[in-house]
């Protein structure tokens, strides 16, 4: 599967990092959007709006689809800590090393919050 950095959501991140919204206290297995949240976000937004609170995008995807996205950081509201540790976890284990790199570089942000 060919994944790369998706910069629109990268640069999403980090203004929201910018604007002080951060969930530093969440447990990301809990507060990560479930299927009808984010179908909801769907109803409402575009799908290059959802594609911002995904760090990767699957380009052997289509590109209006779930699966066209991944890494999930927030929950359409406010960058979290541990999705974002839990990104980066993850493309290290999967070896996308650019994706795991953005990863650091936004929780680096957050924690000189």
């Amino acid at each position: 599967m060919a994944v790369k950095v998706n910069n629109k959501a990268v640069q999403k991140a980090k203004s929201l990092v910018k604007s002080g919204k951060i969930d530093h206290e969440s447990d990301w297995s809990e507060a990560q959007p479930s299927t009808d949240e984010e179908n909801k976000f769907l109803n409402n937004h575009s799908w290059d709006e959802y594609g911002e609170w995904h760090l990767a995008i699957h380009t052997d995807e289509n590109d209006d689809t779930k699966g066209h996205f991944g890494f999930p950081y927030g929950d359409f509201k406010k960058i979290h800590r541990d999705g974002v540790i839990a990104a980066k976890q993850r493309a290290a284990q999967n070896h996308y090393r650019e994706v795991e790199k953005a990863a650091d570089e936004l929780l680096e942000m957050i924690d000189k919050k």
